[in-house]
């Protein structure tokens, strides 16, 4: 298959892969004239960087691991990004949780305790003015 074959297989524009080409990812074959020419294992390789990429790996990483004879020796790395996804996770979960509870509660933000709490943990230590705020509002407000 031709470049702009293989990018409408994907739904990608075809400097997608020139890029990927350019560092590294792929490597298709050329015809006579020079053509890319992309075969099933450049087309295995282009979904193995979607999905790599889905995964919110980095081109570099995803360099590092795919052109390694042994991906596991980037264990590490992978490891990192799992923690990083972690906390990603985590914080849609915190996201998700408080949007719920807002379409739950019949309170407004000022009045809902729940959304103060949540409100209050955001200001960092230092803009509380090392108090408690005053009632009805944050430090500094009256």
């Amino acid at each position: 298959m031709g470049i702009g074959e293989v990018a409408d297989v994907f739904g990608l524009p075809t400097h997608v892969l020139r890029h990927w080409e350019s560092v590294g990812l792929l490597v298709p074959a050329r015809d006579g004239g020079g053509q890319r020419r992309y075969g099933a294992a450049d087309m295995r390789r282009v979904a193995m960087i979607l999905m790599g990429k889905e995964a919110g790996l980095g081109l570099r990483m995803l360099s590092q691991v795919l052109t390694s004879p042994d991906p596991m020796r980037h264990a590490d790395l992978l490891r990192e990004h799992v923690e990083v996804l972690e906390r990603r996770i985590a914080q849609a979960q915190a996201a998700r949780d408080l949007i719920l509870h807002a379409l739950e509660c019949p309170l407004g933000f000022d009045e809902c305790p729940h959304a103060r709490e949540q409100i209050e943990a955001r200001i960092p230590l230092a803009g509380r003015g090392g108090g408690t705020p005053p009632e009805g509002g944050l430090p500094g407000t009256p």
